[in-house]
């Protein structure tokens, strides 16, 4: 497995360059970033990427929340289903291979068999501009109220029966309400990025990598059971103080759990 971080976890204050180069010589394989505005900004950044030795492996899409998928006002969802497909284009841009979506939100206003109906309808229409960029467009779990359990999130993902639509899958948000080696059995091929970060079942709380309920060992078997062999990519706050040693740390905490040595 390789070893990842979102790119607003590494020292945001710094320029481009000094990012990535920090996150070169910290040991890190890959980034997620976000979505750029602009082309010429992303290509910059992948440029930079390429010069320092490290992939962009996934774009984090940046719109899902405040525009859903699954709104029931039919502007804020086609806005959603733009910003998405902007999110695409900046993977194309940057040499990525996948897009994280928040698939739906439901809400107080929008019922769950709601969002599940606007949701599939917000991907089929997504799914052209996936199919001509050639990038995955990968489902997370991320507290949403929605596809609650691995039976259904593996079943709404197969309702597309296309290899543009699979799974990203969080290993810290699924401990409050289900086990994460049960959903990655359950998902099996269908995980095509990770998210590691870890929780505290008792303070129902999010804390630093190794220091909570997340069974690494029990999950990295999981994964290896369904044979996943890609990014495990830390998505965490950085230290308020020495945040370049938190991008040292976080990798070496990524190799303990890829080893085995926790």
């Amino acid at each position: 497995m390789k070893k990842g971080m979102c790119y607003g976890s590494i020292c945001p204050n710094l320029p481009h360059r000094d990012r990535l180069q920090l996150a070169v010589e910290a040991g890190l394989d890959g980034v997620e970033i976000p979505q750029i505005q602009t082309q010429e900004e992303t290509e910059e950044v992948a440029a930079i990427a390429q010069e320092v030795g490290i992939e962009i492996h996934s774009v984090m899409g940046g719109t899902h929340w405040q525009l859903p998928l699954s709104s029931t006002d039919e502007e804020v969802r086609e806005k959603g289903v733009e910003g998405i497909k902007h999110a695409l284009r900046v993977a194309k841009w940057a040499g990525a291979d996948t897009v994280l979506v928040v698939p739906g939100v439901v809400t107080d206003a929008v019922s769950y068999a709601a969002a599940y109906e606007l949701s599939q309808k917000s991907l089929y229409e997504l799914l052209p501009t996936a199919e001509e960029l050639g990038i995955t467009m990968a489902l997370e779990n991320v507290w949403n109220k929605f596809l609650l359990s691995p039976l259904e999130f593996r079943d709404f993902i197969d309702s597309f029966e296309h290899d543009l639509v699979q799974a990203y899958f969080d290993v810290g948000n699924i401990l409050l309400y289900g086990y994460p080696h049960q959903w990655i059995d359950i998902l099996g091929e269908r995980i095509v990025k990770v998210h590691v970060k870890d929780f505290n079942v008792d303070t129902r709380q999010f804390v630093g990598l190794l220091t909570g309920s997340v069974d690494y060992p029990r999950v990295v078997n999981a994964f290896v059971g369904v044979g996943y062999d890609g990014y495990l990519t830390a998505e965490l706050s950085p230290y308020r103080q020495y945040p370049d040693q938190f991008v040292r740390d976080t990798a070496q905490h990524l190799s303990c759990i890829i080893n085995g040595r926790v």
